[in-house]
Parts: structure tokens; sequence; C-alpha cells
């Protein structure tokens, strides 16, 4: 039995009406595999045009919407005069409609929970508040260009982080940047730009950032100093003992820690690369985890560290009488460089770091060397 397709409308408002297919007998949705009688376009008509302007709208639109018909019909009922060329008359027809700040929103929300190009949800998010606005949420994929792409990224390296009043690091820039511009390669892919007008904006350099961490005297007076927080020393003390990052501490289950003939381990899938990690841990470290409970219970109920929370750590480290610049993440690198000036061979700090690379690890022998270089006048005879 051939399927018939018709074109509908449906309000969506008092002025507008949404354009939708409408298939007998139902047809099977490629993304579900389920039975359907409707396909959205994702367009709109005014209900009762008034102006030239809305009246020609109707009228693209439309002619748009039928031409989609057709070849759905087509592909449907006479797949072999659904020619590539037909294919491509459409995907030129659609091209430039739509808004890419929209589009964008709809890739960070299908990346929630996971990574995508090396980044989180979260960054999505945040690049997404910048691109919104800088175009005031709303950039038509017609004016996405490689002039636009060059104001944002230029945008991103002079702006200020949300809710202070410091720039944004030029690395945190670059990391943004990347997630923008996969965003546009998507778009292009996704039929929605004609050329990928981001391919040849010149990304956003890293720099080497400065790695501070604490030495083991300063890091024993931080384990004698009481916390505003009592779970955040707990964590930060736990990164500095194994190197564990926040992410993955966060959302540490008492189930994903096993002891066998008394040594300890955890074995965990990093968040940041999702590589499987087994790590053993001393029984120290343990014993600051407090009393086990059940294997879906997190080992660090209530943990955040944020930019209102990172206050009480500044605070904790103060008490401590340690005056240098520490985020938590600073504990990762405290455990690496520690490991490292005690005399663990690079090879292996790289997997108790999770590194996919050990060139990443290097990074921290030139933290060593200096700490050498500091070393050399250490020790001076009274001649």
């Amino acid at each position: 039995m051939a399927t018939k397709v018709t074109l509908r409308q449906k309000a969506i408002s008092k002025k507008r009406q949404t354009l939708y297919l409408d298939f007998y007998p139902a047809i099977t949705n490629q993304e579900t595999g389920e039975k359907t009688r409707r396909k959205f376009l994702g367009f709109y008509i005014f209900d009762n045009p008034k102006t030239p302007v809305e009246k020609q709208h109707n009228k693209e639109v439309l002619q748009l919407a039928e031409q989609i018909k057709l070849n759905r019909e087509n592909e449907l009922n006479k797949p072999e005069i659904y020619s590539e060329l037909e294919k491509e008359k459409l995907r030129s027809a659609q091209t430039g409609k739509g808004n890419f700040v929209e589009y964008f929103r709809k890739l960070a929300d299908k990346y929630r929970g996971g990574s995508y190009q090396g980044g989180t949800f979260d960054d999505w998010l945040i690049v997404h508040k910048y691109l919104n606005e800088f175009t005031g949420g709303n950039l038509p994929f017609s004016e996405l260009t490689e002039e636009f792409c060059n104001r944002f990224r230029e945008c991103l390296l002079s702006t200020k982080k949300y809710k202070s009043d410091i720039l944004l690091s030029q690395n945190t820039a670059c990391t943004y940047f990347v997630k923008f511009k996969a965003a546009v390669k998507l778009a292009y892919k996704d039929g929605k730009i004609k050329t990928n007008v981001g391919q040849d904006v010149p990304p956003i350099k890293l720099v080497e950032s400065q790695r501070n961490f604490l030495n083991l005297e300063e890091l024993n007076a931080l384990a004698k100093t009481p916390c505003i927080v009592p779970v955040m020393k707990q964590a930060a003390l736990f990164s500095a003992l194994t190197g564990i990052r926040y992410g993955d501490i966060k959302k540490l289950t008492w189930g994903q820690i096993e002891c066998n003939s008394g040594n300890y381990e955890i074995r965990f899938r990093q968040r940041k690369t999702k590589g499987l990690l087994t790590l053993p841990i001393s029984e120290q470290t343990f014993s600051l985890l407090g009393d086990p409970q059940g294997p879906d219970e997190p080992v660090f109920p209530g943990l955040i560290i944020s930019s209102y929370y990172s206050k009480y750590l500044i605070k904790w480290l103060t008490r401590a009488g340690i005056t240098k610049n520490i985020t938590f993440h600073c504990f990762r690198h405290t455990y690496a460089t520690l490991q490292l000036s005690g005399g663990t061979d690079i090879y292996t700090v790289s997997k108790l770091l999770g590194h996919k690379n050990i060139k990443t690890t290097a990074i921290y022998t030139k933290v060593e060397d200096k700490l050498k270089q500091d070393a050399k006048n250490r020790i001076k005879l009274d001649l």
C-alpha cells in the first residue's frame, strides 16, 4: 500500500502555525524505531499575514514544505526517483534555516552527563551562555560566517568570568573555543551551513600555566588544621594522597573501593578521559574515608567545590599558614609532584594519574627540576 503524505498545520500561538507531515499508513521513525504518523518540520507560518514581509515568509516556507513533502513521498513510495540530485536540492533549500544559538543548546543537552570533544556538559552550557549574550540569543545559520567565528574568538579572549571581574584565562578561552568550533563543524555535517566556516579560524593557543602545589610540610600542616567544611578537607587530603580529580571524587561510591588480603584499591571510570583506572591506595588513605557504607552510597556525601565554596578552602589554607594560590585541582598537582620528587618514576606516576600520554605527565618533571634547583643552596657550610 502506497504511503500518502499530507502537509498539515497546527496552531502554536494566536498568530502562528507550525507545519508537519501526516503519514498514512504510519511509518517507522528512524531514530526511535516506533511507528509514527507525524513529522514536524520545524517551520512556522503566520496565521493571518498582514505585512509584505509576513506574506513573503509564508510563500517561501510553504514552497519549501511542499518540496519536502514531495521528496518524502517519493522516498517512501518511489525510492528509485529520489535521486542524489533531489536530495542535494533539498539540503540546499534547508541550509541557513534555524538559529545556531538554539542548535548549540541542543548539543549541550545531547551530551548531558558525559563528555564531548574533551569537555563536559558544564563547559557546553557556559559557552552557550557567552554565545547567547554575544548574539542576544539569535544567530541565524545564514549569519554564521568565518567573520563571526573570529569575532566570537576575540570575545572569549577579552571577556570576564561570570559573576567576576577577572578575565577568562587564555587556556579556559581555548577550551571554550574548541567547543564552539566543534559545534560549527557539526552544523556543517548536519547540513545547516554550506561550508565549515570555522575550519580556517585559528585556534586559541594553550599557554603553559603555573602548576601550584603543596610541599609535604604544608600538606601536613593542612592535615592538622580544622576546616569549616569537614567533607572538603577529607576530599582534598584524599586527592593529595591519590591524585584523583574532583569530578571522580564527587561521584565515588563505596562499591568502587575493594579490599583484597589487606590491600585497598579503587576501580572507576574517569569522567574526563572515560578510561578505566585501578588505583591502589594506602591503609592510611582508606582510614580517612570513615566507616564504609552501602555500595551505592557516595564516599563524600554533600561535597561541593564551586566559586562560592572556594572561600572556605581559602580560609582553611590561611589558617594553616599557607599563602599560595591553591585550588582544589592543585591537590592532584601536589600528588604528582610529591611522587616524582620522592623517587617514583614518571611512567608509574603517569599510570597512577590515569594519563593517556606520558607527555602530559612530563609537565610535572619541570616542577621537579625547579625543586632540585631550589635545593642546591639549602645546605651551606659556615666557612
